[in-house]
């Protein structure tokens, strides 16, 4: 891991000194933003020694998106909504069903079984439906006002509907996610701690280190999100690959990858329990935080975005991902098979994306038809 941070020097000269072509700039401001956002985790990690179990827990969810947000931000800057919602889709895939699916894989070697909490396992399937319901609702919402009798005549209006509901939504799962830190680190700590807990690598660093790569970490990962957000388009065409496929596949997996490692590494240790906590609340704190901050995010930004996914895909996807988690998860005990399949639906959903070829789609503001990007995916 450490060696890739050779990339952070090499994207920096490329952008700044030789101004290589945008491709070149985004594949290793990609590889450069996997090992500072596992620095971030680390950082955190130590910080959260120093502040206690319930300040360090909150920390520790709180910061654990940090990389794929600043991402996000940036993507936003460019006007590429349509991307980040992507980055949404495939991040709440990515952690559900590659992340866990990996870890149980991982973990299941050279044993029969392995064995969690079911109280835990049952309230992060609670939380997986209810992200479904709030993020399927304003599609369905933006489908009615579409049907005759129920459109409003002035698209623009209809804009505003979707904005309205979307910001609701936004607050809504915000003030939920805030709840479920009081439920989990305050009032039902007892309930929901792990068995074995989490073990730090060597000694604690002292609070200062741990602040300052904290600090110099986010600069970095803002610095190449900066970076690759501005070499995003052309590298699709470059590629031949549309900026939803990066986004859904690539810039997901890239912002979620420290989750990834840290759920594999605790599964190989025997601690599956951590791992599917990592795993599934990753993916439960992209729904509750990451996607509601980002619309109002947006809007202080000027670039307006909803929670609306109008893909069928990207719909199918979120509800893939509670229904396959929920009963991988429920009896408590995992095998490897089960990650086999975890993995086997991403990968489904991943070639699905693939094939998809952008369309003509109305304008979030005016509702006038936009061009599709000229980027046709196709084998």
């Amino acid at each position: 891991m450490n060696l890739l941070l050779l990339f952070v020097p090499v994207s920096l000269v490329l952008e700044y000194v030789v101004h290589a072509p945008p491709l070149w700039v985004f594949i290793t401001s990609t590889l450069a933003v996997v090992p500072l956002a596992d620095w971030l985790r680390k950082a955190t990690e130590h910080v959260a020694h120093h502040a206690g179990p319930t300040i360090g827990g909150l920390l520790n969810v709180t910061f654990g998106n940090l990389a794929e947000l600043i991402i996000a931000i940036f993507v936003l800057i460019e006007g590429q909504q349509a991307v980040v919602k992507a980055q949404i889709t495939g991040s709440l895939i990515g952690n559900a069903l590659l992340g866990l699916g990996l870890a149980i894989v991982v973990g299941s070697f050279g044993r029969h079984k392995q064995t969690f909490s079911r109280e835990n396992a049952g309230q992060l399937s609670g939380m997986l439906f209810l992200l479904v319901v709030a993020l399927l609702l304003p599609a369905f919402f933006d489908y009615t006002e579409r049907l005759p009798g129920f459109t409003p005549s002035d698209a623009a209006e209809r804009a505003r509907l979707n904005d309205a509901l979307s910001l609701g939504v936004a607050v809504v799962l915000i003030a939920v996610y805030l709840l479920n830190l009081v439920y989990t680190l305050v009032t039902h700590r007892d309930v929901f701690a792990l068995d074995g807990g989490e073990e730090m690598h060597g000694r604690p660093w002292p609070l200062a280190r741990a602040l300052a790569v904290l600090v110099g970490g986010t600069a970095l990962i803002a610095l190449e999100s900066e970076m690759l957000s501005g070499a995003l388009e052309a590298t699709s065409s470059t590629l031949g690959l549309s900026p939803f496929f990066l986004g859904i596949i690539v810039l997901a997996v890239v912002g979620n990858f420290a989750e990834y490692l840290g759920a594999t590494y605790f599964a190989r240790k025997g601690q599956i329990g951590l791992a599917v906590s990592i795993a599934v609340g990753a993916t439960v704190q992209v729904a509750l935080l990451t996607a509601p901050l980002l619309v109002l995010i947006s809007h202080l930004l000027g670039k307006p975005m909803n929670l609306i996914f109008t893909s069928p895909l990207e719909l199918v996807a979120i509800v893939a991902v509670a229904l396959i988690v929920t009963a991988v998860t429920k009896d408590g005990e995992t095998t490897w098979f089960e990650g086999v399949m975890l993995i086997a639906v991403y990968i489904l959903l991943a070639i699905a994306f693939y094939f998809v070829t952008p369309h003509e789609a109305p304008d979030h503001r005016t509702g006038a038809v936009l061009a599709p990007p000229a980027v046709t995916q196709r084998a």
